[in-house]
C-alpha cells in the first residue's frame, strides 16, 4: 500500500475528538509494511471476540449449579450475545461505511471491555444475559469492520494471506478460550472468564488509535432504517428462540411452533422492505452475486462445524468424569487446526490453487473427519486427532471463503460486506450451539451417547452443505467480474465519499 502523503489535519477539539477519525502519525503512516500494524491490530479483535465466544461454554456447569438453572437456560448466556451480535452487524457495517470504520471498531472495544467487566460482576443470571447483550453491541462495532479494515488496508494480492492471518488469530483465541476457561473456572471461578478480557481490550484501544488508518472510502446514508433493523433482529431472535424453546426451555408447545411462524414472517417482511425502501439496511443486489451468495451460505455452515463441537465435547466429556481443564485442553485440538490450516494453507496446498479449489479441499477434509465422529467411540484418544483435522479443513476453507466474498464486494459497501460475512459467522454460532443442545436434549432417554450420536449426524449434514457451497461458488477470476458496479447497485439516498488516511 502507497504511504499517505495527505496534509494531516489539525488535531480535533473536544467533544469533536468523539466523533472525528484521528490519523495515524506519520512515521506509522509512511512506512511501506504499514498495512501489516493494522492488520496486526484487528487480530486483536479477532483474538478477543473468539476467546470470549470459546471460553463461555467452559462455564456452563458452573453457572447451573451457582443459579439452579437448566442447560436450556444457560445456553442462553451464549445466545443472547450471538443473537444481539447477529441483529446488530449489518447496521454496524452501514454505520461504519458512512461514519468511518476506525472510529466505530474503537467504540466497539470500548463498550466489549466495559461490558465484559460487568458480566464478571453480575448478581443474576438474567442480570448475565443483559450484560452480555450490551457487551454483543460492541463485538458487533469491532466485528463488522474487523473484515473491511484488512481488505482495506493490505494489498490486493496480499489480501488472503491476510485474511488467514486474522482467522490465525482467531483460532488462537478459540485455541486459548477452552484452556484459559477450564483453567479459570477450576481455580478462580466463572467470574474470571469475562475479566479476563479487560486488559486484552486496553491493549487493543491503545493500539487501534495509533496503528488503523482512517476510512478511505465513505458512503452517506440520508436515513437509516430503524425498520428494517427491527425485523432483522425479531426474525433472528425468534428463529433461535424457537431452536432453544425445542431444546428444554419451560415452554407450551405451541409456542415454539408461534415463535418459528414470527420468525418466517419477519424475514419475509425483512426481504419485502429492503426491496422497496430507498435507504435498504442491506443491499439485496449483493446477495444476487454468485460468488456472495454461496460464500455466505458456506460461512455459516464452517462456523456452524467450527462452533458445534465446543458445546458438545465438554458435555460428552464431563458426564464420564472428566474435569473442565482436561475437556478445554482437548478441546483446544480444534482451534489449534485452525491455525494450522490458516496460516500454512499456502503451504500445505499447491499455490496454483484457486481460492475455490482451496474450499473445496477444506470442505472435504472436515467432511471427512465429521464422518468420522460417527463411527468412532468418542475418547480422547479419537477425539483429539479428529477436532485437530477438523480444524484443519476449517482453517484451509475459511480465508479462501472470505476472499471469495470481498473480492466480489465493491470497496465503498465493504463495510457492510464485513457484516454479512460476520453476521452469517453469528448466526453459524448461534445454530451450533442451539442445534448441538437441541440435540441432546431429544436424546435424553438415549444418555449423552446417544445425543452425541445425533448432534455428530447435524454436524455431517452442515459439511456437506459446505461441501455444496464451495463447488457452485466461482473462483476468484470469476467474482472480480462482479466488483464495483457490475451486479450491485447503487440505492438512492447515498453517496460515496473519499477521505484520506
Amino acid at each position: 500500500m502507497a504511504p499517505d502523503t495527505t496534509h494531516t489535519p489539525s488535531r480535533p477539539r473536544w467533544p469533536a475528538v468523539l466523533t472525528v477519525e484521528r490519523a495515524r502519525p506519520e512515521g506509522i503512516r509512511s512506512r511501506p509494511n504499514a498495512w501489516r500494524l493494522a492488520v496486526a491490530t484487528v487480530c486483536f479483535g479477532a483474538f478477543m471476540g473468539q476467546l470470549d465466544a470459546s471460553i463461555v461454554t467452559l462455564t456452563y456447569g458452573s453457572l447451573r449449579t451457582e443459579f439452579d438453572a437448566s442447560l436450556a437456560a444457560v445456553e442462553w448466556v451464549s445466545l443472547a450475545y450471538l443473537l444481539a451480535l447477529v441483529a446488530l452487524l449489518v447496521p454496524a457495517g452501514r454505520l461504519a461505511d458512512a461514519h468511518g470504520r476506525k472510529l466505530l471498531y474503537l467504540y466497539g472495544f470500548a463498550v466489549f471491555t466495559l461490558a465484559s467487566a460487568a458480566c464478571g460482576l453480575a448478581p443474576s443470571l438474567a442480570a448475565l444475559v443483559g450484560f452480555r447483550v450490551a457487551q454483543a453491541a460492541g463485538a458487533a462495532l469491532m466485528q463488522a469492520n474487523s473484515v473491511a479494515l484488512v481488505t482495506t488496508s493490505a494489498p490486493r494480492g496480499r489480501m488472503r494471506s491476510a485474511l488467514g492471518v486474522q482467522a490465525a488469530a482467531q483460532a488462537l483465541g478459540l485455541a486459548l478460550g477452552p484452556t484459559v476457561g477450564g483453567a479459570l473456572v477450576s481455580t478462580m471461578g466463572w467470574r474470571w472468564v469475562f475479566w479476563v478480557n479487560v486488559p486484552v481490550g486496553v491493549i487493543a484501544l491503545v493500539s487501534g488509535h495509533y496503528l488503523l488508518p482512517r476510512t478511505r472510502a465513505r458512503t452517506k446514508v440520508v436515513r437509516f432504517d430503524w425498520a428494517g433493523l427491527v425485523l432483522l433482529a425479531v426474525a433472528t431472535t425468534c428463529a433461535l428462540l424457537g431452536v432453544s424453546a425445542a431444546s428444554g426451555l419451560p415452554v407450551p408447545g405451541w409456542s415454539v411452533v408461534l415463535l418459528f411462524g414470527v420468525a418466517a414472517s419477519a424475514g419475509w417482511g425483512f426481504v419485502r422492505r429492503q426491496r422497496r425502501t430507498a435507504t435498504p439496511l442491506l443491499e439485496l443486489a449483493l446477495l444476487r452475486v454468485r460468488a456472495v451468495a454461496w460464500g455466505l451460505v458456506g460461512a455459516l455452515s464452517g462456523y456452524l462445524v467450527l462452533f458445534g463441537p465446543l458445546v458438545l465435547v465438554p458435555v460428552v466429556l464431563t458426564a464420564r468424569g472428566v474435569s473442565e481443564l482436561t475437556a478445554g485442553v482437548v478441546l483446544t485440538a480444534l482451534p489449534a487446526g485452525f491455525a494450522l490450516g490458516a496460516t500454512g494453507g499456502d503451504r500445505l496446498l499447491p499455490r496454483s490453487f484457486s481460492d475455490r479449489g482451496r474450499c473445496l479441499t477444506g470442505t472435504g477434509v472436515f467432511l471427512l473427519a465429521t464422518g468420522a465422529l460417527l463411527a468412532v467411540p468418542l475418547t480422547i484418544a479419537w477425539l483429539v486427532p479428529l477436532l485437530a483435522l477438523v480444524g484443519v479443513g476449517l482453517g484451509m476453507f475459511t480465508p479462501a471463503n472470505n476472499a471469495l466474498i470481498m473480492g466480489a464486494i465493491p470497496a465503498r459497501s465493504s463495510g457492510t460486506g464485513g457484516g454479512l460475512v460476520n453476521m452469517t459467522r453469528g448466526l453459524g454460532t448461534a445454530l451450533g450451539v442451539a442445534l448441538v443442545t437441541l440435540a441432546l436434549h431429544l436424546a435424553a432417554g438415549g444418555g449423552t451417547e446417544a445425543g452425541a450420536r445425533w448432534s455428530a449426524a447435524i454436524l455431517v449434514a452442515v459439511s456437506v452443505v459446505a461441501v455444496v457451497s464451495a463447488w457452485l461458488g466461482p473462483d476468484r477470476g470469476e467474482s472480480r467480474s462482479a466488483r464495483p458496479g457490475r451486479g450491485v447497485r447503487r440505492c438512492a439516498g447515498r453517496r460515496t465519499t473519499r477521505v484520506s488516511r
